[in-house]
């Protein structure tokens, strides 16, 4: 049988459609299966992201941690107390206008490269997600496979009994009866 009738025959039997009526998706999957192939990695897998990408990686992960938080309540405290202890020749007295406009920046700077970094990670997740799909789909049409091969196996054993049964008890000189004796 050819490939293509390989592939009619899996998607007529499985899914109850025509090849070409199957999604994209479904059709990697009787690919896969009428080749017999393995279905792949998943693209956690590879690391294609550039320079920069990583940097803002980093970046999410280090800001997103207890370490940067307990860092910079230190930092935060640091530069309060240091400016109100020394009061008169403090470099940001009281109201702390130029902590407030670092903490400004930081927070521009910092949050835009959290969402990149999010976005990233959200359009992984969707590859993972479908690859996981692919694989699932996959187990789940070779399993109904199986199932319908075990079908036709239990059918084509009571079909056997049937017609040994039908034969009836071995007769005397038959070769069952001298296998016994012997």
């Amino acid at each position: 049988m050819t490939r293509d009738g390989v592939r009619e025959e899996l998607s007529r039997g499985l899914l109850g459609l025509g090849y070409a009526e199957l999604t994209p998706v479904q059709r990697s999957v009787v690919d896969l299966m009428a080749a017999e192939t393995p279905t792949g990695h998943g693209p956690a897998l590879v690391d294609d992201r550039s320079g920069w990408e990583r940097l803002a990686d980093r970046v999410a992960q280090v800001g997103g941690s207890w370490t940067f938080l307990g860092a910079f309540a230190l930092a935060m405290a640091a530069w309060v107390g240091t400016n109100l202890l020394l009061a008169r020749w403090a470099f940001d007295p009281y109201p702390f206008i130029f902590l407030n406009l670092v903490l400004s920046t930081l927070a521009a700077v910092q949050a835009p490269v959290i969402l990149m970094s999010q976005n990233r990670q959200a359009a992984r997740d969707r590859q993972a997600a479908e690859h996981d799909y692919r694989v699932n789909l996959r187990a789940e049409l070779e399993i109904m496979r199986l199932h319908d091969r075990l079908q036709l196996s239990e059918a084509q054993l009571q079909r056997i009994e049937a017609a040994l049964a039908a034969l009836g008890p071995a007769t005397p000189g038959s070769h069952a009866d001298e296998a016994s004796r012997t």
